[in-house]
């Protein structure tokens, strides 16, 4: 009878896969020694894989190349990373290797384009697509960066107001783009998205504020919806609404020629994940090549947004179960050295899935478990609503120590989660590790950020710390602690 934990997966998925291996009874990740980085860096741990970000950007940038050459498509493809995905400058330096751009979501993130032109990492060639709704320091910061030289930053308009801020900040002509208020799904809380102008009103809104002002030229065209790109029956309705207000807006305006189709690739999140990347990409293209064709206006250049697929499969946490509760006849609580809520807070929040391994003791028996993090939160807790289906591990024995990976987590966790900040019930952030390989594809790791301390948690909170210590006083007070607010 088959009742190890690596029959069970044998059994249910297709394995080994491309970054899953077993090494004896312990799982690698894309030839990464888990335990041995476990047994050097100690759990709970984070870590980002960098060579996944430039995979992942390179793949998508052969899909559509692919199926620009299969089409006989005549414009360009520009990959830009959407950097509220994950602003740091690790993940930026990874990313801006492979001949990308940029989104912008809010005024900060101009500081962030400013430093990396200071450092040589983009130039102004490099596309700034501005996404977002627009007021004060982010006109501002927009503003100084095209006064500044920088002419292919993209002021994508997210409501009529925003030309009228812009127009009276930069001193020369600019770049637009306009950006869909898509319809959201049948079953969505709303109908029609927050973001951007109603397809009915983008073609009398370029008449009327863009069309004769000297300063502006329209060149993009925006769209996304909420769900992604996905091969759904909303979907495909969506992008043929969209190419029909482009092809009205092109015959109206001859400079508009770009077309951004937003982000929304998803990613891996279970074993059993199947998404055909080159399908889309491929019928994207020929999609928007058709209704170009039938209209004769000449096809846009492309732009997509990708963020959680740029960075977001090349993160990964690492936990030690410490105890298992039963808590009664059938349930048994697997207890982590972390929380969940802090963690991984979409775990929480939306309940998303990530891939959810056990590092070592596949060769042991498995069972039926929750995981419970470390908060006194009753929703501290990892289950079957956030996994796939119910959640089997190695049996648990105190005397050896389980350790579980969640994969797939490097998009948004760090910044929803506050990093470097306040935690729930003050657990504090793991050490975070960087993994690259060097030109012969050794692995080379360091510590990008040491776990938080009570020390960093407390100055936060207001509670500064001060020792006195008045060496040859009498003063009964001399080694007291102050407190100061």
């Amino acid at each position: 009878m088959k009742t190890k934990y690596v029959d069970l997966i044998d059994q249910t998925f297709d394995f080994p896969q491309e970054e899953f291996t077993l090494n004896v009874n312990e799982l690698s990740f894309h030839g990464i020694d888990l335990i041995a980085l476990i047994e050097e860096y100690g759990a709970p741990l984070k870590f980002t894989y960098l060579p996944k970000i430039s995979d992942n950007i390179n793949r998508a940038k052969s899909w559509f190349k692919d199926a620009i050459n299969e089409h006989n498509y005549a414009g360009n493809y520009n990959y830009c990373y959407c950097t509220k995905s994950s602003h740091f400058k690790h993940v930026l330096d990874e990313a801006l290797k492979n001949d990308i751009h940029i989104e912008t979501s809010s005024a900060f993130d101009v500081d962030i384009v400013e430093n990396l032109k200071a450092q040589g990492k983009i130039t102004d060639k490099t596309y700034v697509i501005s996404n977002g709704f627009k007021r004060d320091q982010y006109v501002q910061n927009l503003a100084r960066l095209i006064n500044n030289g920088h002419k292919n930053c993209i002021v994508v308009l997210d409501n009529y107001e925003e030309i009228n801020l812009f127009d009276q900040v930069v001193d020369g002509n600019y770049n637009v783009g306009i950006r869909i208020a898509s319809e959201e799904e049948p079953k969505f809380e709303f109908y029609t998205s927050r973001l951007g102008i109603g397809y009915k009103n983008i073609v009398p809104f370029y008449n009327r504020e863009i069309k004769d002002n000297p300063k502006v030229t329209l060149k993009m065209l925006h769209f996304f919806i909420n769900t992604g790109i996905r091969d759904t029956a909303y979907y495909w309705n969506e992008l043929l609404k969209c190419m029909k207000v482009y092809v009205k807006l092109k015959k109206e305006c001859s400079t508009l020629d770009s077309l951004n189709i937003g982000g929304g690739f998803p990613i891996k999140n279970s074993l059993a994940y199947d998404y055909d990347y080159a399908y889309m990409v491929s019928e994207i293209i020929y999609q928007i090549k058709q209704v170009c064709d039938e209209n004769d206006v000449e096809v846009p250049n492309i732009f997509t947004e990708f963020g959680s697929f740029t960075v977001g499969e090349s993160g990964g946490a690492i936990y030690e179960v410490l105890y298992q509760k039963q808590q009664n006849d059938r349930e048994k609580w697997n207890m982590i050295n972390s929380s969940f809520i802090t963690t991984l807070p979409d775990s929480w929040a939306i309940n998303k899935r990530f891939i959810m391994l056990p590092i070592n003791s596949w060769d042991k028996e498995y069972e039926r478990v929750l995981l419970g993090g470390l908060t006194c939160d009753s929703d501290d807790y990892y289950n079957s609503e956030q996994h796939m289906n119910a959640i089997y591990l190695p049996k648990y024995n105190q005397d050896k120590p389980l350790y579980i990976g969640f994969f797939n987590t490097g998009a948004y966790q760090e910044t929803i989660g506050g990093f470097g900040g306040l935690q729930h019930c003050l657990i504090p952030t793991p050490k975070h590790i960087l993994i690259d390989r060097d030109e012969n594809g050794g692995l080379i790791t360091s510590v990008f950020a040491e776990q938080q301390t009570s020390q960093q948690l407390l100055s936060i909170l207001g509670y500064d710390y001060a020792i006195n210590k008045a060496t040859n006083s009498d003063s009964k007070d001399s080694d007291t602690i102050k407190l100061s607010y």
